[in-house]
């Protein structure tokens, strides 16, 4: 058997993985595509290991250690998806660009438009908004905006502005 068939194989197969990557937005298809890489250059191992009748069969020996490395690599990468689906509900992995929890910062994307203040003030009053594209009247700087008063004092019996329940307090 000639040594190109296999290697013509394990090339598509090895595209066929970087497209996956590449391309899909589900986790789970990725981590799919990236096992069908590691199974693209195994093949390429087994068959080079064999035509060049290496004594050691260091190609097939590599092979089992990058078997067990993608088992590994699988349990963790599933163990990896589910923590982040019952966290975020969604594996999409255009949707996880951010590290941060969200019940920290406010509401997420598809949260209405001036829901969350956020970090730098109201929606639309950062660095790279323009001047009068912000909240408050219609053509005004974002800082013209009616004053909100001032804040309201913690609740009695509270600590730092949460509220204690006494059943829980003791």
């Amino acid at each position: 058997m000639h040594v190109v068939y296999p290697v013509v194989v394990s090339a598509l197969l090895f595209s066929i993985g970087v497209y996956g990557v590449l391309a899909r937005r589900n986790a789970i298809l990725v981590l799919m595509s990236v096992e069908l890489m590691l199974n693209a250059v195994n093949l390429n191992l087994v068959v080079f290991d064999i035509w060049l009748r290496d004594r050691l069969h260091g190609g097939q020996v590599l092979t089992l250690f990058i078997i067990v490395i993608a088992a590994a690599e699988v349990g963790l990468g599933l163990a990896i998806v589910l923590s982040v689906f019952r966290n975020r509900r969604t594996i999409d992995i255009d949707r996880l660009r951010d590290l941060t929890e969200r019940d920290l910062i406010g509401p997420g994307p598809d949260a209405p438009v001036g829901s969350d203040p956020g970090p730098d003030g109201p929606l639309g009053s950062g660095p790279d908004t323009p001047v009068g594209s912000g909240p408050g009247p219609a053509g005004a700087p974002p800082g013209d905006s009616p004053d909100p008063g001032p804040a309201d004092p913690p609740a009695p019996g509270s600590e730092g502005g949460a509220v204690l329940d006494r059943s829980e307090a003791g």
